[in-house]
This record gives structure tokens, C-alpha cells and sequence, in this order.
């Protein structure tokens, strides 16, 4: 019999466990007649057969909307604002394409992030280049190209970059990557602005003064402005707030200090996305509105001129616009307290394209994908098939009781930090990723194979 803890969590029953009709799931996503979902006017019957599961599948209208729609909500005369999609929460050179002929801009943080970007054409002085240890080999091929913006994250890539830039006889623009002491209220590894972990320069210690005097102080560096990032998934603006605040006193403390005025903050991103009932971020207008009007109030407090602004929202542009499509393959039932059981319905794929269940404890919805039923309702829990007990995709949910083998299961909102933080762990090859639109589907990513691991072992040759 499980621990009594089992039960601390049961979800409540939801009034209609087939609905994918809301904020949760993408907006072509809809059920046919027979029950069977389709998305993008493609039944996912059809996708499966084309490509296989696990899958991910993507809605480019939906993506192309949530992006389009940042660009028109930050689109003010008063705080001229830019738009860095967030390249960590999912990256193809399609899916660049798209964010680019929308207007974005992109944030990236790694050479093969860069790369991507520059295939798919980005402008380089669109891209903003993120990152706490920058390489040597990276800093160089950013300075090479032309990247617009480089966030400094310590002193030693202060003196680094100046180097590097000097040698190619270009001044780079930097802004410095701060710690204002904020935490987003989220999981403690996906908030980053509290002073005890890996990102930037604090305020409070004075590191974050003392890279200031160096940047200005660089030969080959111009100081446009300062970073700060509170964390993810963050549903309210009452952090942004409270960073905004400190962040704009801290372009005053430069100004005092050096006589030297920042024309431009990034707040960066986070802006959360739902993942099941009752998770309610606000809408991409009002925290617009809502940020604007705090930067607003703070320069206006302290007689700072109103700089330029930027945000990298990733998961709220690509998160919610995507889903995975697994195939059960065995069912099994657990006894638990008070009567109930649990049925453990495992599928082809688990914590390899989807780590943030065990990571984070991330809530996931779950439907019944490929038929309708009136059969009733059991507690479930989706696990994959990895040899870890902690593999598990949606720690609890209310499924039919007669799933079967067989079935589909499709999982909502996996558009961002699925696929893209994917591991071959017990040498899985890695799920495909398809768009659809409008009865068309295209692949973003091809399905790994056997071969394509086995290729990096020289002792794995025929």
C-alpha cells in the first residue's frame, strides 16, 4: 500500500477531461466528431502515422499570433521597446524564421544557439548574446558577426571581450548582467536575481559597480545599458516592480559615480504561460502596460531619462503553442489509502523529452487523445519508460479507465523546455518536431535514429 503522502496531491476530478478548447492548449487544437484531436486540421492520427511517436508537434499560427501580439503590446511612442525571443525555450531555423518575419529580435547564450540564428538569417545586430562563461572561441565568432548586444556577466569576460574586440577594431556594444536581490515566486532554480547563485553582478556587494567603471574604462566596449532577470514562469508584475526599481537606482549610482548615463534596461523575461486549471498569468497586453507603466514611474522618480526598454519572453511565445503526442504501452494499477488506486500508464517516451516533471515537479494537463469515452474516471499518472521511478511526465491526472495499449495521449503546453532540454539518456534517440498549419505539416526537427548515436561511438562500427 502506497505512503499516505500519495494522496496529498490528488487533483479534483475536472468537469470535462476531453476539452482542449482553452488558454491551455494551442489555438487550431480542436476534437473531431470520433472523438480524435486534431490540430492544425490534421488529426494527430495522421501525424503519427507520417512520423512516429513520441512527437512533438508545433502550431505556427499560434506561435506567429503570440509573437506578433508582443510586438504590438510593447509597440509604445512613449518607452520604445525591443523584443528578444528567447532562443533557450526552443530553437529550429524554422521557428527563428518565423519569430523574425513577426519583428522579434532573439537572445541567445551558446555558439550553437548563434549559429542556429544566423542560419536562419537573423541580422546580427538583432541578436543578443547571453551567457555567465562566455568561451573565448565564442566571444570571437559573436564579436566577428556583428552581434549587436553581449550581457557581461563578470569581470574576467569584461576584460575577455575587451580584448577580443579591440583585435577585430570594433567597439561592442555590453549591457551588465545584474543580481538586484528579487526572486520571482517559482521553483528555486528557475529564479535568477536572488544573490546566492551563477548569474551576474550584484548590486548590493558592489561587483555590479565595479564592472561599470571597467566597462566604461574599456577601450574596445561601449556601455548601453543593464540586464536584469527575476526568474520564470511568473504569472503577476509586482517583481518586475521591484526590479525595475533597483535597477533603475543602480543607473543612477553610474551616473553619480562615472557621469555616465545607460540608455537602456532589459527586464528580461519569464513571463509565465498555463499548464492546468487555474494557473492565470496575465495577458500579454496588460503586462505590457503594466511594465511600461512602472518604468515609467521610476524614472520619473528619480529625474532619470526614460531609456530604451527590452523583455525576452521564450516559453509564453512557444510553450503553450505546443504539444506531445506518446503511444501507451502498458497499464498497471497501484492500491493507494482510503480506497483508491492509481493507474501507472506508461508511454514510448518520458523524462528524455520531458525533464521538467522531475525537475522542477512541473504540472503537465494530459487528455486521451485518439478517441473519446464514457468510460469513468481513474487517477493516473503518465510515466515513460526510463529506468528511473522518478521518470514520470504527469505526476497525477484523471484518465479514462479503459486506456489502453494503444492509445494516444497528447500533453499540453510542451512547446517550451521539452525538446529542448531532451537527452539520449538510456540511449533513446530524441522525439521528432513537426509544425502544422492549416492542413499542412512540415518537420522541424527530424526523429533521432539508432545510427545517429551509435555515429559517435567509434567502437560502435559495423
Amino acid at each position: 500500500m502506497a505512503d499516505s503522502n500519495s494522496l496529498a496531491r490528488v487533483p479534483e476530478i475536472p468537469e470535462n477531461i476531453f476539452n482542449v478548447e482553452s488558454n491551455i492548449w494551442p489555438m487550431s487544437t480542436n476534437r473531431l466528431p470520433s472523438g480524435e484531436i486534431q490540430m492544425g486540421k490534421i488529426p494527430i492520427s495522421t501525424l503519427v502515422s507520417a512520423y512516429g511517436t513520441p512527437l512533438f508537434v508545433i502550431d505556427e499560427q499560434d506561435v506567429r499570433a503570440r509573437a506578433k501580439n508582443y510586438v504590438a503590446a510593447y509597440d509604445t511612442a512613449e518607452v520604445p521597446t525591443d523584443v528578444y525571443y528567447a532562443a533557450k525555450a526552443f530553437l529550429t531555423t524554422g521557428v527563428a524564421k518565423w519569430l523574425m518575419a513577426e519583428g522579434l529580435s532573439i537572445d541567445i547564450c551558446t555558439a550553437g544557439e548563434l549559429e542556429v540564428a544566423l542560419r536562419a538569417g537573423f541580422n546580427p545586430s538583432r541578436i543578443l548574446f547571453h551567457g555567465n562563461n562566455k568561451s573565448t572561441a565564442e566571444l570571437e565568432r559573436a564579436v566577428s558577426v556583428g552581434v549587436g548586444r553581449i550581457i557581461v556577466d563578470s569581470l574576467i569576460e569584461i576584460q575577455r571581450l575587451n580584448q577580443i574586440a579591440a583585435v577585430h577594431g570594433v567597439t561592442q556594444q555590453v549591457l551588465i548582467r545584474l543580481t538586484v536581490g528579487v526572486e520571482a515566486h517559482t521553483h528555486e532554480f528557475i529564479a535568477t536575481a536572488h544573490e546566492d547563485q551563477k548569474f551576474g553582478l550584484s548590486v548590493s556587494s558592489g561587483a555590479a559597480l565595479a564592472a561599470a567603471e571597467a566597462v566604461i574604462g574599456a577601450e574596445a566596449l561601449s556601455l548601453l545599458g543593464l540586464h536584469s532577470h527575476i526568474g520564470s514562469q511568473i504569472f503577476d508584475a509586482a517583481g518586475f516592480e521591484v526590479a525595475a526599481h533597483r535597477v533603475v537606482e543602480f543607473a543612477c549610482a553610474i551616473r553619480d559615480a562615472f557621469d555616465f548615463t545607460v540608455t537602456e534596461l532589459n527586464l528580461g523575461g519569464g513571463m509565465g504561460i498555463a499548464y492546468i486549471d487555474g494557473d492565470d498569468p496575465l495577458d500579454i497586453n496588460t503586462m505590457a502596460s503594466a511594465i511600461h507603466q512602472i518604468l515609467i514611474t521610476e524614472c520619473a522618480r528619480v529625474h532619470f531619462p526614460l531609456p530604451r526598454l527590452a523583455v525576452e519572453p521564450g516559453r509564453a511565445i512557444i510553450g503553450g503553442a505546443g504539444i506531445t503526442i506518446y503511444e501507451v504501452g502498458t497499464v498497471k494499477s497501484v492500491d493507494l489509502d482510503a480506497g483508491l488506486e492509481r493507474r501507472y500508464i506508461s508511454v514510448d517516451g518520458g523524462m528524455s523529452d520531458n525533464i521538467r516533471t522531475a525537475l522542477y515537479d512541473a504540472q503537465y494537463t494530459v487528455t486521451l487523445a485518439s478517441r473519446e469515452t464514457p468510460a469513468a474516471l481513474a487517477l493516473s499518472r503518465v510515466v515513460g519508460k526510463h529506468c528511473e521511478s522518478g521518470d514520470i511526465v504527469v505526476r497525477d491526472a484523471w484518465l479514462p479507465a479503459d486506456v489502453v495499449p494503444g492509445d494516444l495521449l497528447a500533453v499540453a503546453a510542451t512547446g517550451a523546455y521539452c525538446r529542448a532540454m531532451a537527452s539520449n539518456y538510456n540511449y533513446i534517440a530524441r522525439p521528432a518536431v513537426v509544425s502544422v498549419s492549416d492542413g499542412e505539416s512540415q518537420i522541424l526537427l527530424r526523429r533521432e535514429t539508432l545510427e545517429d548515436l551509435l555515429a559517435l561511438d567509434p567502437g560502435a562500427a559495423l
